[in-house]
């Protein structure tokens, strides 16, 4: 009898085991396709390019009521306005850049991470979680929970920025009964409950909608499926937009401003630190490396020595090797400005001007001109700046011949730029569609990949890198596909005088300290 009595527990935590197991063998994509089965079926869904829905709220906080709207349009358009007491927040993604509206505050645009969450938030919402796969986003089950009374499956999402969102799907109805992720920057969670067909669409009619310390009852009163949306619902507000200038002549500045900083730029060292991680097809996390090098500027490049990985030095042979590399590298870089010069001597020496030489595949700025259409014009303030902001996106009209410019027309995105200084401060960009090198049989540069870049003005004389962040999704040779997320840091700038010697150069002794903190990453 005492055997049997000993059994018990053992066969309890062996059954508990079986039923996990089984639980954690339904892969997300199951629970996903009993979802879009329940909303209204795959048919109905992927022709649903538009959805508006707008509806009476009250703010728990104060008890002040108001209007609710919520705006989705294909491929990625997203637009949340909450008005309660008169006071306004929107949120908004126009497919390049991301703004926000505060009862506190003017209309900005959002940064980093608070910006990738609401292109994260509109992705999902537009592709009503359809062929996930080939917008490169990552679903695993994190298994079951609670919402109110209701049992639920949980799972998770990752988009290829590495942002992260979670959704719980009823596990009798399989609708969506929550969704949760920080959203510009705050946390927020919403709830929906009453659902109703909607031209064959199960749509909420009744929404608790969580946003930082606020929680917000709403009462859906209209749903409009596949109407009429203008591009403009998503745009940064027409009122807080300025001319834009001639972006021509502000463009060309810019150009001659750089070839100036580069120069300046030989006086700089300092220390960059990259972070890459990799992900696999459900989104975790299969590599992370992190490496670290010492830099200086030669003839407008960055020559950069490794020194460390994974938090520790490398050992003497290691580094002995890497200066080596860097070497040949400054070696290669004094050959190339000889043929350079020489090559400039003969022109001029013929009467050509230097500029018929340029090489035909340099991204100049006339490219982007070519290739690229302007909008959403605005001033802003940006780590203490006043700065240009506007929007871009490939010209549809135009006819692009080279590589260079078949690459630049297939970005959109957002770029920030120092009037005074005649500099870009920040840029965004991401690419609209799959880029393919060599048809594809190379490799296949995927949807959605994209690009940071940020400088800061440093000593009161230079601009300096000092954040960048890459996101690439890549299939290479059709066979082996990559999820990359890589994050550059760039600190310690020290004021040096450069000898560009044929061995390793070494920055003498600082000749005046920066006058700054080393730069901040971005917000």
């Amino acid at each position: 009898m005492r055997s049997r009595l000993l059994l018990w527990p053992i066969l309890f935590v062996l059954c508990s085991f079986a039923a996990t197991s089984t639980l954690f063998a339904q892969e997300p994509a199951r629970i996903i396709d009993q979802y879009i089965k329940a909303t209204g079926g795959s048919g109905k869904l992927a022709k649903l390019q538009t959805l508006a829905i707008e509806g009476s709220l009250d703010r728990a906080s104060d008890g002040k009521t108001g209007t609710f709207t919520f705006d989705s349009k294909s491929p990625n358009r997203y637009y949340l306005e909450l008005i309660a007491g008169e006071q306004p927040e929107i949120l908004a993604y126009n497919g390049k850049s991301a703004w926000h509206l505060s009862t506190q505050n003017e209309p900005a645009t959002l940064l980093g991470q608070d910006a990738l969450q609401l292109e994260a938030a509109s992705t999902l919402a537009c592709t009503h979680l359809l062929n996930l796969k080939k917008s490169k986003i990552g679903a695993a089950l994190i298994g079951p929970t609670k919402v109110g009374s209701h049992d639920t499956l949980e799972i998770e999402f990752t988009m290829p920025t590495g942002v992260k969102r979670q959704f719980h799907f009823d596990s009798s109805s399989h609708l969506l009964l929550k969704e949760s992720g920080l959203t510009g920057g705050v946390p927020q969670e919403t709830l929906y409950d009453d659902y109703r067909p909607e031209s064959g669409i199960q749509i909420a009619h009744k929404i608790e909608l969580h946003r930082g310390n606020e929680t917000y009852n709403i009462v859906v009163t209209r749903v409009a499926v596949n109407q009429t949306i203008g591009e403009r619902i998503f745009d940064f507000p027409r009122k807080s937009q300025v001319q834009l200038p001639d972006l021509k002549k502000l463009f060309e500045e810019i150009d001659a401003n750089q070839k100036t900083l580069d120069k300046i730029r030989e006086n700089y060292a300092g220390r960059r630190v990259e972070e890459e991680t990799e992900f696999d097809g459900s989104g975790k996390v299969s590599k992370l490396e992190r490496r670290e090098y010492t830099f200086f500027y030669l003839n407008g490049d960055e020559i950069s020595t490794l020194v460390g990985k994974d938090g520790k030095p490398l050992s003497e042979a290691e580094q002995t090797k890497q200066n080596e590399i860097t070497k040949k590298r400054i070696e290669e870089i004094q050959k190339r400005q000889a043929e350079k010069e020489q090559k400039e001597k003969k022109a001029q020496e013929k009467g050509k001007d230097k500029n018929d030489e340029k090489d035909d595949d340099e991204p100049g700025i006339e490219i982007f001109l070519r290739a690229c259409q302007f909008v959403n014009p605005r001033h802003e303030r940006f780590r203490g700046q006043d700065v240009l902001v506007f929007d871009f996106e490939g010209n549809p009209e135009y006819k692009a011949k080279k590589m260079v410019e078949k690459i630049v027309q297939q970005l959109a995105g957002v770029v920030w730029i120092d009037e005074k200084q005649h500099e870009v401060a920040r840029l965004e960009a991401y690419f609209v569609k799959d880029f393919r090198f060599a048809g594809g049989l190379l490799a296949n540069l995927q949807k959605g990949t994209s690009f940071i870049f940020e400088q800061a003005f440093i000593n009161n004389e230079v601009w300096l890198p000092t954040y960048e962040e890459a996101h690439v999704g890549v299939r290479l040779l059709l066979v082996k596909g990559i999820k990359v997320n890589e994050v550059t840091r760039y600190s310690d700038y020290q004021r040096f005088h450069v000898e560009t010697l044929s061995s390793v150069a070494k920055p003498k002794e600082p000749a005046d300290p920066p006058d700054q903190e080393s730069p901040r990453p971005p917000s």
